[in-house]
């Protein structure tokens, strides 16, 4: 990807903002945490038709959320590593060392606490988010 000063400072922006949406997410007590997934719940069920969301529970939000800040996190570090012309079997590792310290931050949170299993999703997520922009960019420069 073509490397200008101006797209590396977009590029850095996006990767802090996004660390803070993480980390500043994994900091929240588990009652605010719960909290917020509730009152999203609440909109996602009054704006999605039938009862999808009632019968699901906040777990799959949460994942759901995990995931998708992730893919964000995973597009992000691919742009970045792509104009630094790095490998991108790097980028992929720095979103798995993200995912680390993210389920080390909740070790310290009162009411939360770490999960592999979400390690596993972020990772995912992360995967998924370099993917779609690797078939975007490769779309992009097809046309």
């Amino acid at each position: 990807m073509i490397r200008t000063d101006k797209r590396l400072r977009i590029c850095f922006v996006w990767l802090v903002l996004n660390l803070c949406f993480i980390w500043g997410n994994s900091m929240l007590p588990g009652e605010i945490s719960g909290a917020l997934s509730d009152w999203v719940k609440s909109i996602l069920e009054a704006l999605l038709p039938g009862d999808g969301m009632q019968s699901s529970g906040g777990g799959f939000l949460r994942k759901l959320a995990h995931f998708t800040e992730f893919m964000s996190l995973g597009m992000c570090l691919l742009w970045l590593f792509s104009m630094l012309e790095t490998h991108s079997f790097f980028a992929l590792l720095c979103g798995a060392g993200v995912a680390c310290v993210d389920e080390t931050i909740q070790m310290f949170v009162p009411d939360r606490g770490p999960s592999l299993f979400d390690v596993g999703i972020d990772t995912c997520g992360v995967m998924t988010g370099m993917m779609l922009l690797q078939i975007g960019y490769y779309l992009w420069r097809r046309k």
